[in-house]
């Protein structure tokens, strides 16, 4: 069973929470969110704020700048490779106990669809707004990275 390797990234005064489903291998290996180069997250972080990431200490700055946390639906689960079909026995983060100790999150926004899917299995109930965000993975291909970094802009336009 792995374990997910990081806390999560939330400043005081984050507005949104963005989720994903759980760190890639790259992410495993480079000790990072999103840390595969193919993956287009921090491109379009990038695209959205106009300001360049190059290295960690800008992305986490970039997050702390635009009031975004960061964080993974799941806490456990077995796999044998990045991809999120193949996630298999899945336990979930305490997502609720993070939105009871950062209350300034308005906003939970999901960059996987399963993601999206263990979320609401388990905190339904929770009164705060949600949304999906296109996948950033390099599998998913269906959009270019400029309609991706659209749609994100666009849809986070409120809290940006």
């Amino acid at each position: 069973m792995l374990q997910h390797p990081f806390k999560p990234i939330v400043f005081k005064g984050c507005k949104v929470l963005i989720l994903g489903s759980f760190p890639s291998v790259k992410s495993f290996e480079n000790s990072f969110y999103y840390a595969n180069p193919k993956n287009q997250f921090w491109k379009i972080l990038s695209e959205i704020s106009g300001y360049p990431i190059n290295n960690r200490d800008q992305k986490l700055w970039l997050l702390k700048e635009l009031k975004f946390g960061l964080w993974d639906v799941i806490k456990s689960c077995r796999r044998e490779n990045s991809s999120d079909s193949n996630l298999k026995d899945t336990l979930v983060n305490n997502i609720e106990s993070t939105l009871q100790d950062y209350t300034t999150i308005e906003l939970i926004a999901f960059t996987s669809k399963l993601a999206q899917k263990l979320y609401n299995q388990n905190f339904s109930h929770l009164n705060i707004d949600t949304i999906y965000l296109p996948s950033p993975s390099p599998a998913y291909a269906a959009l270019s990275l400029e309609k991706k970094a659209y749609i994100y802009k666009e849809s986070l336009e409120e809290y940006l």
